[in-house]
């Protein structure tokens, strides 16, 4: 499972022509003698804006943090779900990184990530133990208080449950459980900026929000059930910002061939430089232990792509599939 999650993400992160990054912010940040940054700008990572004045999105970056990741306790699925879900949209996944819960980690990468990437999602630490610490890191990253957020906190009260193990739970009596319960929606935020911009509610059914910071830094939890969830929930938000606002994305043909990797590089190679320039991208992919190895074009013309299918499916010796592994059942 890890070695197709990373040859999946191999496959998506690496970047599609003419989805090109554009300059990160034109203001950059500097670091105070206590490490926190000052002179920290609204994001300005894309140079241009829609209709209503948000940036538009090309590139993306998925921070995955968690001990439990790390330590193997926990598989991580959020990364696949996310590259998929850019994919769909036609974002170019440009980075997948996991780390530890670790202040200093955390502050780093979301600083840098929010610097180079127009679209930053990051998964888990919102808990309310004493390792949930992704809100305060991120908090530090940007030199933001905490605050508990009215909202937020209204809808924990409404839609969420005393765990069986708590029967004499109160939201009115201060307690341990409860200060632990608000640490989860104790967020970032800025005053200054318009409260909509900064906690998104996509889901009725749900409490939990997406707190944004630095204007593309999404934080989500790490539970993939709620990951995926709100991440579906905020699709609508981010139609308009795509060069493509009906979200058609890129497209991706498949083709099974039973010729060894080496045997058809040079046809692949003249290939990929073929299609360059219509922004398509050939890719090989090895299946160990299988009979077929797998090619791919990936872009967003899809009519350029469906007239080279046939010279593909001759020249590798192959068929086109639907999906990678289709015909794992004659081998």
């Amino acid at each position: 499972m890890f070695a197709r999650l990373n040859q999946l993400a191999r496959h998506l992160s690496r970047p599609l022509p003419n989805y090109a990054h554009r300059s990160a912010a034109a203001s950059p940040a500097r670091l105070t003698p206590s490490g926190i940054l000052s002179g920290i700008q609204t994001s300005s990572v894309m140079a241009t804006t829609n209709a209503q004045g948000k940036s538009m999105i090309h590139t993306a970056a998925c921070l995955i943090i968690g001990d439990e990741v790390l330590g193997g306790k926990t598989v991580d699925t959020n990364s696949a779900y996310f590259a998929k879900f850019c994919f769909n949209l036609g974002i170019a996944l440009k980075r997948i990184e996991v780390i530890a819960d670790d202040e200093d980690e955390i502050v780093e990468a979301t600083r840098r990530m929010s610097k180079n990437y127009d679209f930053v999602v990051t998964s888990g630490g919102i808990g309310p133990t004493h390792d949930d610490i992704t809100y305060q890191s991120i908090a530090k990253a940007f030199a933001l208080p905490l605050v508990l957020h009215d909202e937020a906190f209204s809808r924990m009260k409404k839609l969420s449950r005393p765990h069986p193990s708590q029967p004499d739970f109160s939201w009115d009596k201060p307690s341990a459980a409860l200060t632990a319960k608000k640490r989860m929606v104790e967020l970032p935020y800025d005053d200054k900026k318009a409260d909509a911009d900064q906690v998104v509610f996509v889901d009725d059914g749900l409490w939990v929000p997406i707190a944004v910071v630095n204007g593309n830094v999404h934080i989500l939890p790490g539970v993939p059930r709620l990951f995926e969830r709100l991440l579906e929930g905020l699709k609508p938000q981010l139609l308009p910002r795509l060069t493509d606002p009906e979200g058609k994305g890129v497209h991706r043909l498949t083709f099974s061939t039973p010729m060894a990797e080496s045997a058809i590089a040079g046809y692949l190679s003249e290939l990929a430089a073929k299609v360059s320039a219509k922004g398509v991208k050939v890719g090989s992919y090895p299946r160990w232990g299988k009979a077929h190895n797998t090619v791919t074009l990936v872009g967003r013309d899809l009519e350029y792509m469906e007239s080279l299918a046939g010279e593909v499916e001759q020249a590798v010796q192959g068929r086109r599939v639907s999906v990678e592994g289709e015909d794992s059942e004659a081998e």
